[in-house]
C-alpha cells in the first residue's frame, strides 16, 4: 500500500487482475490550497464521503469513488473493493 502524504499524493493499489490503480482525491490538483480545501469541504458536507478518482494503468475506465474523509489510510482491499462496485455500476 502507498499511503499519500497529502490529499494531491496520488495512492497506488493493484488489484487481483494484475492492473495498478492510481487514486486520487478529487479536487487536490487545484493550484490554491485553500479552494482546493473548501471544495473537499463542500464535496463532504452531504454524508461525509469525499470524492476520489482512481486511473488505471493498461486501458481499463477510470472510476470516482465516495470515500471516507480517512481514505489514505484504508487497507488496500477496502480501497479496492470500493473500485470494484463502481466498475460494476457502468
Amino acid at each position: 500500500m502507498t499511503t499519500p502524504e497529502s490529499t494531491s499524493t496520488p495512492r497506488e493499489v493493484t488489484d487481483d487482475e494484475g492492473t495498478t490503480w492510481s487514486c486520487v482525491q478529487a479536487f487536490a490538483g487545484l493550484s490554491d490550497d485553500d479552494a482546493a480545501r473548501e471544495a473537499a469541504e463542500r464535496a463532504a458536507e452531504g454524508d461525509g464521503k469525499l470524492a476520489v478518482v482512481c486511473t488505471p494503468r493498461g486501458g481499463a475506465q477510470s472510476v470516482r469513488v465516495e470515500l471516507p474523509p480517512d481514505w489514505a489510510s484504508l487497507p488496500d482491499e477496502r480501497l479496492l473493493a470500493a473500485i470494484a462496485a463502481a466498475r460494476q455500476e457502468r
